[in-house]
Parts: C-alpha cells; sequence; structure tokens
C-alpha cells in the first residue's frame, strides 16, 4: 500500500511533518450486522411458514366431504390458497425486515433499509434451500416406490415364467423361427404370400410412409395390391382404401401438429405468466422488507450538553 508523508513548512521557519497513514484514510467502519440479517431472514421464514401453516388449516376446515355443494371448487382453493401464501410470505418478510434493523442498532434510514434488503435476500435464499431439499425428498421417496413396485414385478414375472415353463417345453423352436421368417418375407407375388408376409409386409410400407412423411407411388400401389390379395377386393377398391387411408393419416398427423404447436405455445405462456408473477411476488417481498426496516430503524434522538454556569 502507498503511503505519503504530509509535510508542511510554517511562516517562523519551523518544519511541522504530519502521521504517515494509507491511502483513503480514515477508513470508515462496518456498518452492517450480519447477526441482525441472519435473525431477521430466519424469522422471516419462520412467520411466514407458521402463516402458511395457518392457512393450510383453514383450507382444510372448508372441505366438507358430507354435503354436496359445500366444498369450494378446485379453482377457488387455487385462488384463495395464492392469495395467502402472497400475503404470508409478505408479511414474513416485513417482520423479519424490523427485526434485522432493531437489532442492528442503525439509526441511519439508509442502513436500515439495506438490513432489510438483506433479510428479503437470505429470505428467499433459505426458502429455495427448504424447498430444494422437500423436492429432493419428495423424488426419493418416488424412486423407492417405483423400486419396490419393480422388484414385485419382477418376482411375479418369475412366478409366471415358472408356471408356464412346463408349458413351454412342449413347443418346437424350429416351427417358432420358421414361422416368424416366414411373416418376414417380403416382396414376392401378393397372391402366392400367406397372410402373415402380406400384413408384414403392408405394416412396413405403412411405417415407413408415417416415417418418411411422403407418399411413394410406387409403395402405394404396392400396398394396394397386398390389401387386394388380403382383403380379396378389386385392385380399383383396394387403391380406394389405401388414398383413404393416406388422407386419414396426413389429417391425423396434421391434428397432432396442431395439437402439439397448441401445448408448446400453452407451456411457453404459462411459463412466461408464472414468471410474471414470480416477479412481481419477490418485488412486493423486497418491499414489505424495506417497510418493515424502515419500521423498526432507530430514531436519531439530539442531545444537548448542558454546563453548569
Amino acid at each position: 500500500m502507498q503511503t505519503h508523508v504530509a509535510t508542511a513548512q510554517g511562516m517562523t521557519g519551523q518544519g511541522m511533518t504530519g502521521g504517515i497513514a494509507p491511502e483513503g484514510a480514515p477508513a470508515l467502519p462496518s456498518r452492517i450486522s450480519w447477526g441482525a440479517v441472519i435473525a431477521g431472514g430466519v424469522v422471516a421464514v419462520a412467520v411466514g411458514a407458521m402463516l402458511n401453516v395457518l392457512g393450510l388449516a383453514i383450507g382444510a376446515t372448508t372441505i366438507d366431504p358430507v354435503t354436496m355443494g359445500e366444498t369450494p371448487s378446485a379453482g377457488t382453493f387455487g385462488i384463495a390458497g395464492g392469495i395467502w401464501l402472497l400475503v404470508a410470505n409478505l408479511i414474513g418478510l416485513a417482520v423479519g425486515g424490523y427485526v434485522a434493523a432493531r437489532l442492528s442498532g442503525t439509526a441511519d434510514d439508509t442502513d436500515g433499509v439495506l438490513h432489510g434488503l438483506s433479510v428479503w435476500a437470505i429470505g428467499f435464499l433459505i426458502s429455495a434451500v427448504l424447498l430444494g431439499n422437500a423436492a429432493a425428498g419428495a423424488a426419493g421417496g418416488i424412486s423407492r416406490m417405483v423400486g419396490s413396485a419393480a422388484q414385485g414385478l419382477g418376482q411375479g414375472a418369475g412366478e409366471a415364467i415358472a408356471a408356464v415353463a412346463p408349458a413351454a417345453s412342449t413347443i418346437d423352436p424350429r416351427a417358432i423361427a420358421e414361422r416368424l421368417q416366414t411373416g418376414l418375407q417380403t416382396g414376392g407375388d401378393p397372391a402366392a404370400m400367406n397372410s402373415d408376409q402380406r400384413r408384414a409386409e403392408m405394416a412396413q410400407i405403412i411405417g415407413n410412409r408415417v416415417t418418411s412423411g411422403t407418399a411413394d407411388p410406387g409403395a402405394r400401389d404396392r400396398l394396394a395390391l397386398l390389401v387386394a390379395a388380403e382383403y380379396g377386393v378389386a385392385p380399383e377398391e383396394a387403391r380406394t382404401r389405401v388414398e383413404r387411408l393416406e388422407a386419414e393419416a396426413t389429417r391425423v398427423a396434421q391434428e397432432a401438429e396442431a395439437r402439439a404447436r397448441a401445448a408448446a405455445d400453452a407451456a411457453a405462456n404459462g411459463a412466461a405468466v408464472g414468471a410474471y408473477w414470480i416477479f412481481a411476488a419477490m418485488l412486493l417481498g423486497a418491499v414489505a422488507a424495506v417497510l418493515g426496516a424502515r419500521t423498526g430503524t432507530r430514531s436519531a434522538v439530539r442531545v444537548t450538553d448542558r454546563r453548569l454556569a
């Protein structure tokens, strides 16, 4: 750190030398009380949680499963719960800001406001940690339930396999393999193919059509021949059926795409609205914490020095 020595020369010719001090001196002492901020944040979270529990109790008392029509609807529950949650958090932050400003011992309004904002930030951090732990616990419980269900399914599958093992031993594996191979053979004369072969090739053509999204004229003609041979209809009728199938498939694909776009748009709008509401709630929380801190800031008292004459 650089230091400067202040020297001054008096009119009488006598030299006067000042002391050595760091640059920027005098340094201002710290004006924040972290103990008061942490205490205010904890109090804010505790008061908010207490009020939310009270709201849960009040909401539970409004449920009347015995009398029809006495229980509020889900929409009413959602709106009332959201309003109560916001009000409870605002009250908690206001109380926390008051506690922090009062415990800090400051009489400066700006320092009190900064203590309130610090409580607001600490309170949201504590709430985020608590919510994260709750979500992690819920996810762990779900994973344990899924594991238990999978274990039970595995045991049941093992018992079923053991039960059908004697019956399976009487089936000829070569006959099964030949039947599967015959069903997968495609490209021959539809009239000479069996039903498994025709159905396998029709499924393959339709699957390629759905995957590619375009209609191949050769594949369409081949599908019409397969349909004619499989269902015993004229080639013109089979071609008409194929065209109707393609038109229906195109319509369904367009409707599915439209529904997907609408769902994506609704999800984006919902996320935007939710983000705006969260921003508004955080802004109102900061205002509540500042108001509580302003109320808790000590008043400056002028002290007069009275001397006896």
